[in-house]
């Protein structure tokens, strides 16, 4: 749970919501529903880029707080997006080089606002995040990254391989967490950079992980194989500010 807050149910009050431009994280459609008003507000739903999930009418009514939500109910963020350009024009305000997060795969809110609080306090200049296949900014998140939401900037991307790329272009390199990698130790992790993590379970993408420059792995000492994802994020990203420390 913890969505509650920002759930919209029912035809008029989610039509409401995409046209009074609120960011819309995930829509509910109830499945084979062909009338007017749903089919309008799945073409505002397609126009802002919207994930949609047609699911039956028992979902529905497990997801619903309210018992009315005449086949849809939509998920608003509970903090607004912001743009890639954003985060790189902060680093630039701030005379530093780009320090940015990309979380992949990221499917849990607690980790996730785990992540984002350890982002702020390690410095980086905002966090990016895939539409599909993880979690948006919920309530949840909002509340486990203790404030943090309010001072760092998220961005929400179609295509994490393709931002990747983009960045590249401005000169940023870019460092993925993964157990089959140099170890962080031994790696020059300075400059203008991107640190890539993904889920404890699935990790990061294909795609993505080829698109990075260099593979960190983490050294393990113990029996067990992995690190919770948000401890890996901070291991690695303190490494990132200790280098990033020593070289000014």
């Amino acid at each position: 749970m913890g969505y509650h807050e920002f759930t919209i149910e029912g035809r008029n009050a989610v039509m409401e919501a995409f046209r009074s431009g609120k960011c819309i994280d995930k829509l509910f459609v109830l499945d084979g529903c062909q009338d007017g008003p749903v089919l309008s507000i799945k073409r505002e739903a397609k126009k802002q880029d919207t994930l949609i999930r047609y699911v039956d009418k028992e979902r529905l009514d497990q997801l619903s707080e309210t018992g009315k939500h005449q086949g849809v109910i939509a998920y608003a963020a509970a903090y607004e997006y912001a743009e890639v350009e954003d985060i790189m024009a902060l680093a630039k305000e701030k005379g530093e080089d780009p320090f940015i997060w990309l979380l992949d795969n990221i499917e849990d809110p607690h980790n996730l606002g785990a992540m984002i609080r350890t982002a702020h306090l390690a410095g980086a200049h905002g966090v990016i995040i895939p539409k599909n296949r993880a979690v948006g900014l919920t309530a949840t998140v909002a509340r486990t990254s203790a404030g943090a939401l309010n001072y760092i900037p998220v961005a929400k991307v179609t295509n994490l391989a393709k931002t990747i790329e983009d960045l590249k272009k401005e000169g940023l390199w870019f460092v993925c967490a993964d157990m089959g990698g140099t170890v962080m130790y031994d790696l020059n992790l300075t400059g203008a950079i991107g640190l890539v993590i993904g889920s404890e379970g699935e990790g990061v993408g294909r795609l993505v992980k080829e698109k990075c420059d260099f593979i960190a792995s983490i050294p393990m000492m113990g029996k067990i194989d992995s690190l919770n994802a948000s401890v890996a994020a901070g291991v690695l990203g303190y490494e990132i500010v200790r280098q990033r420390m020593g070289k000014k």
